[in-house]
């Protein structure tokens, strides 16, 4: 089994090579100053991870998990728009909208999103891109909450964090083919990583959760996920060892 950061390394060099569409000329720059800024990659890490407990290489499952990348930044291109949230910086350098200009930024988190849906056609199961917009939809619906306001926090979290966890596992199932009787496990694992990434970043920025709930009752429900997490993998024949040390990690970061 691979540990996280050698499944970091895999995704960083897939994404480092991948092949852009040459009909998008110059907007790839753009796009690759968004996709090469940085972060954790810890959603295409955790479709890795879950493809090798599966007994599945992770080189099968890169374009899935490289796609579900692709599609977290385009987000976050978007995300960051004066329209939006109005972030000027993003992983400590300018967002794309500073540093291309918001007409560039736009194209180029579309231009993203219609790779990502290129790479999860490249399977023979439709069942792939599928997951992939459906997470998509979800989470863009989860933004849509977050701008009119009047959500319900943990249906808003559901849809805007929550969805794109649960497809990091459910491409890595749909990569793999496995029935769908047997999927519901590591989805509901999934349900439960996506909350707990979620109420730690707001612990870390006293936001969302901490807000309404204070910070020792979202440290509790954090708690809570994460011992919800490691109980769903400890009842899945399979080998989720690099997964229960993601689930640890996520309940101790600090950033």
């Amino acid at each position: 089994m691979r540990a996280p950061d050698e499944l970091r390394a895999l995704i960083e060099g897939y994404l480092h090579t991948l092949d852009l569409s040459a009909d998008l000329g110059e907007l790839r720059d753009s796009m690759r100053y968004s996709l090469e800024g940085g972060g954790k990659r810890i959603r295409p890490v955790l479709c890795l991870a879950t493809a090798e407990a599966l007994g599945c290489e992770p080189e099968r499952v890169l374009p899935a998990a490289a796609a579900l990348e692709l599609v977290h930044s385009f987000s976050l291109v978007h995300d960051d728009l004066p329209a939006l949230d109005d972030d000027a910086v993003r992983r400590g350098r300018p967002s794309a909208h500073i540093q291309w200009g918001e007409d560039v930024a736009i194209l180029a988190g579309d231009a993203l999103f219609g790779e990502a849906v290129r790479l999860a056609l490249s399977y023979p199961s439709p069942a792939v891109a599928r997951e992939l917009v459906a997470a998509t939809q979800g989470m863009i619906g989860g933004q849509y909450l977050d701008v009119n306001g009047g959500a319900e926090l943990e249906e808003l979290h559901r849809l805007k964090t929550g969805c794109l966890f649960v497809a990091a596992i459910g491409l890595a199932l749909e990569v793999v083919e496995l029935p769908a009787p047997e999927q519901a496990p590591w989805r509901a694992f999934a349900a439960e990583l996506g909350l707990l990434f979620q109420l730690v970043d707001d612990l870390l920025d006293r936001d969302g959760y901490v807000l309404v709930h204070g910070v020792e009752e979202t440290r509790r429900l954090a708690d809570e996920a994460a011992a919800r997490a490691q109980s769903l993998l400890a009842g899945i024949d399979a080998g989720t060892s690099v997964l229960e040390g993601i689930t640890e990690s996520l309940v101790s970061r600090t950033s």
